[in-house]
Order: C-alpha cells, then structure tokens, then sequence
C-alpha cells in the first residue's frame, strides 16, 4: 500500500510561460494547503477546481509566489491517488522554490517515471499502457504519436487480455478433463487442442505482422546518406529537413564528421545521418570523417547512396555499391538538371529499378520519387491508415514470439499424441508471456527498469 506523497516538477526546465509542479499522494492536498495562502482553500475545494492563490513560507509568512492550483481528488485522478498541480511563473528560480518549500512538508522528490508507476500499480493503466506513454512523449511523427495514443487507450491490451482469456479457458477444458474425467464435459481430444492452438498462432501472427512497421514507427529508420565528396549529400539533408543544417560548397571535404538530423517523409520518421565523402585522403581530420562515415553505413537501416548524374561512375563508387547491394539502398541519381556523363547500366545490373531514383535537390525536382521509394521498401508502398493496433515495442516483440513459440510447441505435441497434460505446460507458459505484456506476470525490477526511462516529473 503507498502512503507517502510524492512531487516533482513535470514542465522542462528553463524559461516558459508557466511552470507546473505535481504532487500525488494522501498528502498531496493538506501538504500542499500548509504552504499555501489562504489557508483551508485547497482542503475545502471541490475535485478539479482551480484555485488561485500564494504560495507563502509557513515560518515567516513571506510570500513566494502567485499561484493557480489545481485539485484532483481520488480516484478521479492520473494515479487514482489525490493529485495537485501547482500552476508558478516559469523560470528556474520561482519553481525551485516553491519544490523546495513542498519537500520541507514532509513531502519527499518523485523517482523518474514515478507518477506513471503509481498509476499501473494503482490499476488504472496496465504495464503496455505505462509504456506507451513513453512512446507517445517521444513520438517524432504524427502517426507515432497516434499509435502511442491508441496503446494508452488499451487497444493492444484489450487484444492481448482477449487472448489470454481463451487460453485460460482452453487450460481449464484439459484442467477438467484430467481431474474429473467423470463429469460430463467436452471430450478434450488432440484434434480439439490443436484447433485452440492454431486460433491463438493466427491470433499472435497477426499482431506479429505489424512489428516491423511499428517499431519503424516508434523508433525511425536510421538512414545514412553516403557517396563522394560533391554529390549533393549536405543539399539533400537540407531539403529533406527544409533547414540549411549542413554547410553546402563547392569544397571537397567540407563534412568532416557525421550530421544528425531528424525528419518525416510521408509519416514516416528518419534519422538521417550526413556523412562525410567517402574517397582516399591524406587529410588526417578527414579521414576519421570518412572510417565514421564506413561506421554508420554499416549500422544503417536504410542507405541512400547519392551519386552524381554529371560525372562517371567512380572506382569508389562501384566498390561502394557492391559493397551494399544486398542492404536496403536507394541510390540517388542527383544533378539531372546538369547533362549525363554517368553510365546507368552497372547501376541497373545491381538494384531493382524502382530503387534509383533521379533528382536535382538544386531544382527540388525527385523529392516524391524518393518518398515513393522509401515507402515502398518498409512498406510495401502502402501506410494503413486506420488500424493503429501495431507491435512497436521491442520487450512486447520478444514475448510475442516466444508465446508464438510455446504455442507452435503445443500445436506439434498434438500431433506426436503427447498427453494433454504435458502439452498443457507450453500452453500456460505462453499465456505466462503475453501477462508479461500488460504486467499481470512480471517481477518488480522489470518494473523498476521500465519506469526508470520516464522522465522525473511523470
């Protein structure tokens, strides 16, 4: 049972407009009313009322701020504990020092993540729901954030307690069978077994299915952008973010390390990392560009090679893209707006066509094409647009597959006539894992590890 009262501050740091101080617990109210002017306001008002008043040093009356607060009595609150948010002036003095007076009450500092861990403890929020709240603060795209929100709404988990109930039900049928052969209920045959089993497989597929859009989704796809000094690399992450956050010459070398840069094409979100030309160079700074430039190459989900339509293929070149052929690559033919000089043929023997994609940044001509191409390899050129029910999370993915793996085991034991109760054990384990999910079967420090990446004040 929880009965301490916790507090942080859930704004960021630094200056704003307001800044908001959140304090949940059986204190939460009373603790907040003794710093709080006037007095009796905040114990006598009614669940989510805004109250305006001071916050003010119970020792010598000095008054530290003015203040809106918010009361949220319990259950009628993100923890179903009593909750109040003190609304201060933003900036780091105001706020500190009205913490500070909080945690001299009796109050003591939130852990990260710690209001969330009170809600899942609290039974409002399962553990796939605490997590999605992770997902839907750092959403890089309007579709993320739409996933992550349908997650907290219970969408997978509904799916995922819907299951378990049928394979409760199912171990309860061979529970029956074996104890009370007498009594008069549905022959638990092989046959019957296995026709349960292949309905929760198709059932663990289908949520499967989605897990790689998800997590591409969730996570961004990490997407170098390689070739020689010259080609347009530096052009293109600027069109792509629409910011000038390369330094774009006529200079060979001028990017001597990698360049970070966040985007979204077509809700899709990209992690796109501008590298240094990949060519022989004495220049000591430039080669350690280039060896980081090889280095996220080779961790890269998607690479677009840039190469340049006004000049031949280069030795460099041809090595590089024998190199990757066998990634998920998109080579940009860039400079169409200049004359051809490049030979298409070795690149058309090594990629599919629909993988080269013509363009001239400098014209903004090709963006499209390149989207097009993008989509097309994640997803198979089509985003659903109405079924949010994706498998984003990689702890989920793991357990998903290893329930799919118990129930294939069970599914093949039926088959080899293993006695029921024997195959009854995989059954439970995979109804074990997919608890594991929404937390129903899960140990404290996974619990403590999941809530640790929170933020302090959520």
């Amino acid at each position: 049972m929880i009965t301490d009262t916790i507090a942080a501050i859930s704004t960021p740091m630094g200056e704003g407009g307001i800044s908001i101080i959140r304090v949940s617990g059986p204190d939460a109210i009373e603790g907040t009313d003794r710093i709080f002017s006037p007095k009796g306001k905040l114990t006598q008002a009614a669940s989510h009322t805004v109250t305006y008043g001071y916050i003010r040093d119970p020792e010598n009356g000095e008054r530290l701020e003015e203040v809106l607060v918010t009361v949220m009595r319990a259950p009628r609150s993100f923890t179903m504990e009593d909750v109040v948010e003190i609304g201060c002036h933003g900036g780091l003095v105001s706020v500190k020092k009205v913490l500070d007076l909080l945690l001299t009450t009796g109050i003591r500092l939130a852990e990260p993540g710690e209001f969330t861990k009170r809600a899942f403890l609290n039974g409002r929020i399962d553990l796939s729901q605490a997590e999605a709240v992770i997902d839907l603060i750092r959403a890089k795209s309007d579709r993320a954030f739409k996933i992550a929100l349908k997650q907290v709404e219970g969408v997978l988990s509904k799916r995922i307690q819907a299951l378990r109930h049928k394979l409760v039900e199912l171990m309860a049928h061979i529970e029956v069978n074996i104890d009370y052969p007498e009594h008069d209920v549905e022959e638990m045959t092989n046959s019957f077994i296995k026709e349960k089993c292949d309905l929760a497989i198709r059932e663990v597929q289908d949520l499967l299915k989605s897990a790689n859009q998800g997590k591409i989704i969730r996570e961004g796809i990490v997407t170098a952008i390689v070739g020689r000094p010259n080609v347009g690399k530096s052009s293109l992450l600027n069109a792509l973010a629409q910011d000038n956050r390369a330094i774009v010459t006529d200079i060979p070398g001028t990017t001597r390390d990698v360049i970070e840069e966040y985007v979204t094409i077509n809700g899709i979100p990209l992690k796109l990392l501008d590298t240094a030309g990949i060519r022989e160079t004495a220049d000591l700074v430039e080669r350690i560009g280039v060896e980081r430039s090889r280095s996220a190459v080779g961790e890269a989900d998607l690479i677009l090679l840039v190469l340049n339509y006004n000049e031949e293929l280069h030795q460099d070149e041809s090595e590089l893209l024998e190199q990757i052929k066998d990634r998920q690559v998109i080579v940009i033919l860039n400079k169409t707006d200049l004359p051809q000089k490049l030979d298409l043929q070795p690149i058309y023997d090594a990629m599919p066509m629909e993988r080269v994609v013509p363009m001239s940044v400098l014209e903004n001509e090709g963006m499209e094409s390149l989207e097009k191409a993008i989509s097309h390899i994640f997803f198979s050129g089509n985003l659903e647009t109405n079924d949010f029910t994706y498998v984003s999370n990689a702890r989920h993915i793991h357990l998903l597959k290893r329930s799919l793996a118990s129930l294939e085991e069970a599914r093949q034991a039926t088959e080899a006539y293993v006695p029921i109760d024997m195959i009854q054990i995989d059954i439970r384990n995979a109804w074990e894992d997919l608890g594991e999910i929404i937390g129903d079967s899960v140990g404290d420090s996974l619990i403590d590890q999941i809530f640790s990446q929170f933020c302090l004040g959520k």
